[in-house]
């Protein structure tokens, strides 16, 4: 996986004022932690990091530090929950030749035979590698599978020097059959006259309770 490189500013003013001012000129707070040493707080230039961020597991190098560059993997985002600004990254130290357990999407390629439908149990999968040759992706090929067909996560071809780190008889994708055209008319069937007697049960329960509310007033005069 090849290395986004990312200036880093040294951050020496904490709190909420400080904080929105660091976002306001378009950086965001980060805290660098791992391998038992302090905490390093910094700042990133924002923009940088949103595209860094679109590469799950990204590594980035972090330089322009007291102590010179640092390798990271992003932990921890938190973003705007409506403009989806990073406002702030938790990074994870790592060095050459360390493995880490990350979660790596999964992505089906090909096509199933016809008449059956593809459930994807999982969307990601765990696994260890080397900080610096962490897989972007799993590719599982449904080419070919039929109904009753299932892959785990056991199955799963993965690269040199990666292991699982999920269960093996993790269920990640499996082939079931499609309804028929009867069968989705009786399901729509049977739920017409369900959805009719809630209706009715409904005006029932609100006719009941205005006749309690007529009882209850007092007489006039």
């Amino acid at each position: 996986m090849p290395e986004v490189v990312i200036a880093a500013q040294a951050r020496t003013q904490f709190g909420k004022g400080p904080a929105r001012q660091i976002r306001r000129d378009g950086r965001v707070p980060a805290v660098l932690y791992g391998h038992h040493s302090e905490p390093k707080h910094m700042t990133l230039p924002g923009h940088q990091v949103l595209m860094a961020l679109r590469t799950p597991n990204v590594l980035i190098r972090l330089e322009g530090l007291p102590g010179g560059a640092q390798l990271a993997l992003p932990k921890a985002i938190q973003r705007d929950p409506i403009k989806g600004w990073v406002e702030h990254l938790d990074l994870l130290l790592v060095r050459r030749g360390e493995k880490v357990t990350v979660d790596v999407p999964v992505t089906i390629t090909g096509e199933i035979v016809p008449g059956g439908l593809l459930d994807q149990q999982i969307v990601q999968v765990s696994v260890k590698a080397e900080a610096t040759n962490i897989p972007t992706g799993i590719e599982v090929s449904v080419a070919g599978m039929d109904v009753g067909d299932a892959v785990h996560a056991g199955e799963l071809k993965l690269p040199s020097g990666v292991t699982l780190d999920d269960e093996p008889d993790l269920l990640v994708v499996h082939v079931i059959a499609a309804p028929t055209a009867a069968q989705l008319e009786a399901e729509l069937g049977e739920a017409a006259p369900e959805a009719e007697e809630e209706e009715a049960a409904a005006a029932t329960e609100v006719a009941e309770a205005s006749g309690a509310e007529r009882r209850e007033e007092p007489a006039a005069g």
